[in-house]
């Protein structure tokens, strides 16, 4: 069993990121610049704002935040969206979910403009990927992809099974992995929660991507010998055992299944490493003018 290391993977993207940052910096050129908007006082949010920041000094970007409290109206936001989506200095913008009630996520993400959508959740980029044209791809599909790519974890004709159908795993990685190339040409099968026989559906699978938000829902007997185990659950659950009384859970049971896998990812230290890392490239895209020119 081999352990797909999230931070090795992560630090590995960065270094080339920031080599790359100082390439465009000893030619004159201009510095990515990525801006996030915060609505409100979110405690995930704030984390992983914080943490883009961080990454974003390590590669030599430029960074900025603005911050709104919830009581924001949803006019008001799409009015400062309106503002960075006509800021040249500006490559790349996201707008952290969630968002209060009284604001629209949909209306929020579409009023962004697709080249500068660096989330990969324009229905345009949407689009673009589902048909294998060049796109923002959304962070965590991305990561998923690096992490095969960087293993060299044979796809082409492999059954790939997801568990999950969100618009922001479960789709967009089905489509990935069943587009022409490499990370892709698998067999895909996607389930969810109407999906009758799970587990015998997930013995089939060579690659199995598990994206539910249930703890520990994959066990042993739902997994064949030698598949390649993506875990994208993150699952805060309370514990005695830690000093903040909390633990991180994926959607598989690690202990068991980890010993009939060929390759699994861990959690934490897996696929959430590569989110950010993902965010950073499409910035370096966009700064580039890769995908819209």
């Amino acid at each position: 069993m081999i352990l797909l290391d999230g931070k090795i993977i992560s630090e590995q993207v960065k270094a080339e990121i920031a080599l790359e940052v100082e390439n465009i910096k000893r030619q004159g050129g201009k510095v990515p610049h990525l801006v996030a908007i915060l609505v409100g006082h979110d405690g995930g949010s704030e984390t992983y704002v914080a943490n883009k920041e961080r990454s974003c000094i390590q590669v030599g970007f430029r960074s900025t935040v603005f911050r709104f409290e919830d009581t924001i109206t949803e006019s008001k936001l799409l009015y400062e969206i309106n503002l960075l989506n006509n800021n040249p200095d500006v490559d790349g913008f996201i707008v952290q979910m969630p968002l209060p009630k009284h604001i629209s996520e949909q209306k929020v993400i579409e009023a962004i403009d697709p080249k500068k959508d660096v989330d990969g959740f324009h229905p345009l980029n949407v689009g673009r990927m589902t048909i294998g044209m060049p796109a923002y791809i959304s962070a965590t599909p991305d990561g998923i992809v690096e992490l095969l790519r960087r293993y060299k974890i044979e796809t082409s004709g492999k059954h790939c099974v997801v568990l999950g159908r969100s618009n922001i795993v479960g789709r967009p990685i089905s489509n990935l992995l069943s587009l022409k190339g490499y990370p892709g040409d698998c067999t895909v099968t996607v389930c969810h929660s109407r999906t009758k026989n799970i587990p015998e559906i997930t013995r089939t699978a060579d690659i199995l991507i598990v994206a539910l938000g249930q703890a520990e829902f994959v066990t042993a007997n739902m997994v064949k010998e030698g598949a390649v185990v993506i875990d994208v659950g993150i699952n805060r659950i309370k514990s005695e055992t830690t000093k903040s009384g909390w633990k991180l859970l994926g959607d598989v049971k690690f202990d068991e299944v980890a010993p009939k896998c060929s390759y699994i990812t861990p959690v934490p230290g897996g696929v959430g490493l590569l989110t950010i890392v993902s965010l950073l490239k499409n910035t370096l895209k966009a700064a580039k003018k890769e995908i819209y020119g």
